[in-house]
C-alpha cells in the first residue's frame, strides 16, 4: 500500500500513444489498454484494462508492470509517476474524470539523429544501422504510429479540446508533420492556453515549410526540454546528428519569446555521467540556459548504458568530481532543486553493481565507432576504458 491516492495519475489523467498505435499507461510501463488504429477514443478510454489499473491505484497499490518507476524510486531517482502527482496536484484526491487532460502523443519515429542510447523504434535514422545487426523495428526506416491522422482527430479531438497539457517526444516530433497538424488543430479552435510540453533534439526550427516560432507564438505555454547530453564534440559524439554550433544558435532564435521556457534535458547514461557538471556549467556561461533551467532523465535500458553498470573504481571518481562540483555550485548560488538532481544521478548510479555489464558497453562502443568511423577521446579519458578493458 501506499500512502499516495491514487498509487499513480496516469490512468485518471493521462493518454499515450507509442509504437504502431499501442495506447498504454505511459511511455515506460509496458501496460497496454488498445490500439487507437483499431479502436475508438472511447473504447479504450473506458474500457477493462484501464479500469482495472484505476481501481488498484485507488486502493494504493502499485502494479508489478511499473518497475520503472518503482526501481527508480528506490535508487533514489525521482520518477515519472512522483512527477506527474506534482505537475498536476489538484488531482491528487481525483476520482473520475470524463476525458483526460495529458496527452502523450508519439506520431512515428521520424528523427535526424541517431544517438546511441536510442533504437529504431524511437528513430528512423537508426534503420540503416539496426536493420544489418537484427535490431530493427520493421523493414522501413519511416514506422508511423497512427495510420489514419484524420480519423485520429475525428475520435481524440474532443478530448484534445479539453487538454491541460501536450507532451510531443520523439523521434523527433519538431520533424513530424501531423505535430503541425495537431497544434493548428489547436490555433484553429482557440485551445492555445494550454501547456505544449517538448523532449525535442532542438536541431531544426523549420520543417516542409512550417515555421515552429509561427506556431509557439500563438500559445500562451511552451516548455522545450532540450535533449542534449554532452556539450560540443562529445555531445555530437553521443548524438549522432548533433552540432553544437546550430544548437547554440537556434536558443539564440527563441530568446525573445518570454513565454517559452528552455531547459537542457540530459539523458543520465554511462556516456554522459561523468560530464555532466561541465554541461552544465557550460550552458550557464553560454547564458543558454538560467540556473534552475535543468532536467535529468535517468536511462535504465540497456543495461551496458545504464550508470548502474559502471565499475566502482569509476564510480568513485565520478562521486568526487561531482563533490568538486557542489563546492563550485554552492559558491554560486545554484538551486537546491538543481544539486538534488545531481545527487540523484549518484545515488542512482551507487544503488546497484550492474559492472557485469561493462564488458558489453565496451563492446557496443567499439562496435558502432567502427560503424560509424568515429572516437571519442574525450570518453576514453573519462572513463579510462583502455586501461578498463585491459585489466578486465
Amino acid at each position: 500500500m501506499n500512502s499516495e491516492r491514487p498509487f499513480c495519475l496516469m490512468p485518471f489523467i493521462h493518454y499515450h500513444v507509442g509504437n504502431a498505435g499501442n495506447v498504454k499507461a505511459c511511455c515506460v510501463a509496458n501496460i497496454p489498454y488498445g490500439n487507437c488504429n483499431k479502436q475508438s477514443f472511447n473504447e479504450i478510454w473506458q474500457d477493462e484494462a484501464i479500469n482495472k489499473l484505476r481501481a488498484k491505484f485507488k486502493n494504493g497499490e502499485s502494479d508489478p508492470r511499473c518497475a520503472v518507476c518503482l526501481k527508480l524510486e528506490e535508487a533514489g531517482g525521482k520518477s515519472i509517476r512522483q512527477e506527474t502527482h506534482e505537475r498536476f496536484s489538484a488531482f491528487k484526491a481525483y476520482e473520475e474524470k470524463q476525458q483526460p487532460v495529458y496527452f502523450d502523443i508519439r506520431f512515428s519515429n521520424a528523427c535526424n539523429f541517431a544517438c546511441r542510447t536510442c533504437w529504431h523504434g524511437a528513430s528512423s535514422s537508426w534503420f540503416t544501422e539496426a536493420k544489418p545487426l537484427k535490431r530493427s523495428l520493421g523493414n522501413t526506416a519511416l514506422l508511423q504510429n497512427i495510420n489514419d491522422f484524420e480519423n485520429f482527430i475525428a475520435e481524440n479531438g474532443e478530448a484534445l479540446l479539453q487538454a491541460e497539457e501536450i507532451y510531443f517526444a520523439g523521434g523527433e516530433p519538431l520533424m513530424s508533420e501531423e505535430h503541425y497538424t495537431l497544434l493548428q488543430y489547436l490555433i484553429d479552435n482557440k485551445h492555445t492556453k494550454l501547456r505544449l510540453r517538448y523532449n525535442t533534439n532542438f536541431s531544426v526550427l523549420e520543417f516542409k515549410g512550417h515555421q515552429i516560432l509561427n506556431y509557439w507564438k500563438q500559445f500562451d505555454d511552451v516548455e522545450i526540454l532540450a535533449s542534449i547530453d554532452a556539450h560540443q564534440k562529445l555531445g555530437e559524439y553521443i548524438r549522432k546528428g548533433f552540432n553544437w554550433v546550430k544548437f547554440v544558435e537556434n536558443r539564440e532564435a527563441i530568446r525573445e519569446f518570454s513565454h517559452i521556457k528552455f531547459k537542457i534535458a540530459p539523458t543520465i547514461s554511462v556516456l554522459s555521467i561523468a560530464n555532466l557538471p561541465e554541461l552544465y556549467k557550460t550552458c550557464l556561461e553560454l547564458d543558454v540556459i538560467q540556473k534552475e533551467d535543468f532536467y535529468i532523465n535517468i536511462l535504465e535500458r540497456p543495461y551496458y548504458y545504464n550508470t548502474k553498470a559502471i565499475p566502482a573504481h569509476i564510480k568513485d571518481a565520478i562521486a568526487k568530481s561531482f563533490e568538486k562540483f557542489y563546492l563550485w555550485a554552492n559558491e554560486n548560488s545554484i538551486p537546491l532543486s538543481v544539486l538534488k538532481q545531481f545527487e540523484e544521478c549518484i545515488t542512482y548510479m551507487q544503488a546497484e553493481d550492474l559492472s557485469k555489464h561493462w564488458k558489453a558497453f565496451l563492446k557496443e562502443t567499439e562496435l558502432f565507432d567502427k560503424l560509424r568511423e568515429e572516437s571519442s577521446e574525450d570518453l576514453k579519458v573519462l572513463f579510462e576504458i583502455n586501461n578498463t578493458n585491459s585489466n578486465s
